[in-house]
């Protein structure tokens, strides 16, 4: 054996053979899991496209890199229509994946019908324990645990903000699906004393299509005085742009809890950065595969808030916003 002794070629052959065992480990551990993320926004929608990269980022960070150990399916339910969420969900369910990320009231309550065994990560949800999801935020007690999106206080700084923006408001409009958004009706009960110290009089305005949200934006413009909350509600999310026209339309100042909405023309928004929201929730899907049971991962609230300002919208309504306000926005468009 030229060059190498026959010990040698020995050692090294038994070297490489101890490595073999190692590598198969590192390849079983690197085997692809498979998650879905389904979303309550159309898959065209820009806040979709940002929710999904967050979520893609938060995942990198930790290691899970889409296409080497991680497959996501994703799945874009319409806000509106109990069949399509429902097809999206069994569809998902059926597919057995090993966790599944949801936004939304609709489709985590499909999802709790659909399956107890399939950890669920809900990115974007309000009131879980109110709404029968969870026992506790701290101790939620079954398959599903994630990140909420806003507490009932949300109302009452909506309504402080509009005024400063608009201080001729005398009356305001809570804008929400009650499908979609049941826990509003409970909110607004617990407001009896903040409207009086504000002098502001707010009321629900439960829409289910896109006729009542022409019809309530009309009923509240019909008087001078009026203003419109667009709540945080997936049905307000996929049609932001139907609430937008309307409210551009009749005049009408409004406040948003998407920034998103700011962005494409909106008067003002403030509230949870969503994209943070989700890249967070890559948290509980790296433990959860890793081990953890979603029963012992305590519920999490949003860290992040903004508030954005668009100029132009304002100058349309024949408004200056006072420099307060501008002073603590994250975000002024010209």
């Amino acid at each position: 054996m030229s060059g190498m002794g026959r010990r040698q070629f020995i050692t090294l052959l038994g070297g490489a053979a101890a490595t073999w065992p190692l590598a198969a480990r590192a390849q079983q551990a690197e085997r692809m899991r498979r998650i879905g993320f389904i979303l309550v926004v159309p898959e065209n929608d820009p806040e979709a496209r940002a929710r999904i990269t967050a979520f893609q980022q938060g995942l990198a960070a930790l290691g899970w890199i889409e296409g080497r150990n991680i497959r996501i399916a994703y799945r874009f339910a319409a806000a509106e229509g109990a069949a399509s969420i429902q097809t999206q969900v069994t569809e998902l369910v059926n597919s057995a994946p090993d966790l599944i990320v949801a936004n939304g009231t609709p489709v985590v309550a499909a999802l709790k019908q659909a399956t107890a065994t399939i950890p669920i990560v809900f990115a974007i949800l309000n009131d879980p324990v109110g709404q029968g999801f969870i026992t506790s935020l701290a101790r939620p007690g079954g398959n599903i645990t994630g990140f909420t999106l806003i507490e009932f206080e949300m109302v009452g700084k909506w309504l402080e903000m509009l005024r400063e923006m608009a201080p001729g408001v005398r009356r305001a409009a809570l804008m929400f699906n009650p499908e979609t958004g049941p826990f509003y009706t409970v909110f607004l009960r617990q407001f009896g004393a903040i409207p009086a110290s504000i002098g502001t009089e707010l009321a629900a305005a439960p829409v289910h299509n896109s006729a009542d949200v022409e019809a309530a934006v009309a009923a509240l413009a019909r008087e001078p005085g009026g203003g419109l909350i667009v709540a945080a509600d997936a049905f307000n999310a996929a049609h932001r742009g139907l609430i937008m026209t309307s409210v551009e339309r009749h005049r009408l100042p409004a406040i948003y809890y998407l920034r998103q909405a700011v962005a494409e023309g909106g008067l003002m928004s403030y509230g949870p950065d969503t994209a943070d929201i989700v890249r967070r929730s890559a948290s509980y899907v790296d433990r959860i595969l890793k081990g953890a049971n979603p029963a012992d991962l305590p519920v999490q609230q949003p860290i992040k808030f903004e508030l954005a300002i668009n100029l132009k919208a304002a100058k349309a309504l024949g408004l200056t916003p006072p420099m307060t306000l501008i002073a603590r926005a994250d975000e002024v468009i010209e």
